[in-house]
């Protein structure tokens, strides 16, 4: 991967250009590394591990392993392994979502399931994971007890979402479905960093509770950018999650606090006919419940700059409060 433009990395804005220049030499290792990583002996199932690594993606979970390094050493010999293995995890459950999802695209091209069928993407899943733990046997046992009960959070958290919520609150379910499904991976990015990189046992912890908070703010942004934003200004299909009859924060408030019965009936079906989407994307666009969600996103990632407070100043902690911006901008 060739270095980002200056500025652009995550919606950074203008950071130091030492650290830019430190972090763009990092991402392009890790990229290198993460394209040999999914190569097999077997053509085919080289091509369907690379489905994904070049559709691209914003590599969000491997550039705050880079951040959280910079708090140690960033040069140390764990750090770019440890961002390819929250790579590889994060890819690999994403060929898994489009099976349980039934999705038909994925990052702009046709999912692994809909160009093969459900078991190539089931296995080139199961491929991704085995790769990751492969990597992670040479961090060291501590590393692979992370990852373990990481991707222990995150079966449970689709598993939460899968049979929904045991009581009547569901709003509340559904961020602790966001704290397994998302933040947990992103925590470990944020721990993986730091510790690698030999930082103080404190400044670890710091990123680990960070990457959780911002995890889901992340999650909470890119639901609210599917309803709000038109596909000219983010690049992507709007109301994706609605026409899959996926819950998001929005939808959950809206029916919390609407008792309108065509609204029920809208938001709680897949929407295959196209009247029907659009206008249940107009009621959201409308909806009280669009701006509920938007203060809840902020919230998280107010509480995510807090959590920074107690992170020595300097350009790395500035990067990774100018994340917690991009959340609030993005969802405005």
């Amino acid at each position: 991967m060739s270095p980002h433009p200056s500025g652009s990395l995550m919606g950074l804005g203008v950071i130091d250009p030492a650290l830019e220049a430190r972090l763009g030499v990092g991402m392009a290792r890790v990229e290198e590394f993460l394209r040999a990583s999914v190569r097999s002996d077997y053509p085919f199932v080289t091509e369907a591990s690379r489905h994904l690594v070049d559709a691209g993606g914003k590599r969000f979970r491997p550039l705050l392993v880079l951040l959280a390094a910079e708090f140690g050493d960033p040069e140390a010999a764990g750090v770019v392994p440890a961002a390819v293995v929250v790579e590889l995890t994060h890819l690999a459950t994403l060929y898994h979502d489009d099976v349980m999802d039934e999705a038909d695209l994925r990052r702009g091209a046709a999912s692994a399931n809909a160009r093969w069928d459900n078991t190539v993407a089931i296995l080139t899943g199961d491929f991704l994971f085995a790769k990751a733990s492969d990597i992670l046997a040479d961090l060291g046992p501590e590393a692979v007890r992370i990852q373990a009960r990481t991707f222990e959070r995150l079966c449970t958290g689709q598993i939460r979402e899968t049979i929904g919520p045991e009581s009547g609150d569901a709003v509340a379910h559904h961020l602790r479905v966001l704290s397994d499904k998302t933040g947990s991976l992103i925590a470990t990015s944020g721990r993986f960093g730091a510790m690698m990189s030999g930082a103080a046992p404190d400044v670890v912890e710091t990123m680990t509770v960070f990457g959780e908070q911002i995890g889901v703010a992340f999650q909470l942004a890119d639901d609210i950018v599917d309803i709000a934003s038109d596909s000219d200004a983010s690049g992507k299909v709007p109301g994706t999650d609605l026409r899959e009859g996926v819950p998001t924060l929005t939808g959950l408030i809206a029916l919390a606090t609407d008792d309108d019965p065509r609204l029920r009936e809208l938001l709680t079906r897949p929407l295959d006919d196209d009247d029907d989407h659009a206008e249940a994307l107009k009621r959201l666009r409308d909806h009280p419940a669009l701006d509920s969600a938007r203060q809840e996103a902020r919230a998280w990632a107010d509480r995510a700059r807090e959590t920074l407070a107690s992170l020595p100043a300097g350009s790395p902690r500035d990067a990774l409060t100018a994340l917690c911006d991009y959340v609030v901008t993005r969802t405005g």
